[in-house]
């Protein structure tokens, strides 16, 4: 059983899958980083999840002060993530998709009026995605009550709303693609991500 995890140790496991990349990336917001972190192969090892995402869970009941009645997770990033970590803390694991740019809870999932709700990302850059999922949660009666990513690549700086526990924090710049720095300029853009990049009218 891991009781804690250092932000090294965390960063290891990403390491260790080949899964912190260096590049010039494509986020799924449209901004470019020279640091991507690949999650599907972290999580691709039902050890290595259960290892994360029972650290993240503990300090989730420990910190938190109160009972959590459900998880719901943005697809397709947060799945996987959220499914282990609804089986950690003994909970159902649904999720959300986009449909028309929105999220909607689909395939029969529902969530109880007024039940205590855990958002679950596998990592929060800017926030907006967590924000949006939370808000089509409250929308359908959930009460959001905390949040929770295994990287913070915002350094603390994301505001999801309430209250994010993040496994490890990572201080990644990201840039505009009109004002990336020459040296990654100088770098063939890819787009590793889940989501399409959209295309320009």
């Amino acid at each position: 059983m891991t009781v804690h995890m250092t932000r090294d140790e965390v960063l290891d496991e990403f390491r260790a899958a080949d899964a912190l990349l260096e590049g010039h990336f494509i986020l799924s917001s449209g901004m470019r980083s020279s640091v991507y972190l690949q999650c599907a192969k972290v999580l691709a090892d039902p050890v290595r999840a259960g290892r994360l995402c029972e650290v993240l869970a503990r300090r989730i009941r420990n910190e938190l002060g109160q009972d959590i009645d459900l998880v719901v997770s943005p697809a397709m990033g947060g799945v996987v993530v959220g499914y282990e970590m609804g089986r950690q803390l003994g909970v159902h694991a649904i999720f959300t998709e986009r449909v028309d740019n929105e999220f909607h809870f689909r395939r029969g999932f529902s969530v109880p009026e007024g039940a205590k709700i855990l958002m679950v990302e596998d990592v929060v850059t800017t926030g907006l995605s967590s924000r949006e999922c939370i808000e089509t949660i409250r929308q359908n009666g959930g009460d959001v009550v905390a949040a929770a990513c295994l990287i913070d690549r915002s350094g603390g700086a994301a505001d999801v709303g309430v209250p994010l526990f993040a496994l490890a924090q990572l201080v990644a710049p990201i840039y505009h693609p009109d004002e990336i720095p020459p040296e990654l300029a100088a770098i063939e853009a890819i787009k590793p991500g889940s989501r399409p990049q959209p295309t320009a009218p």
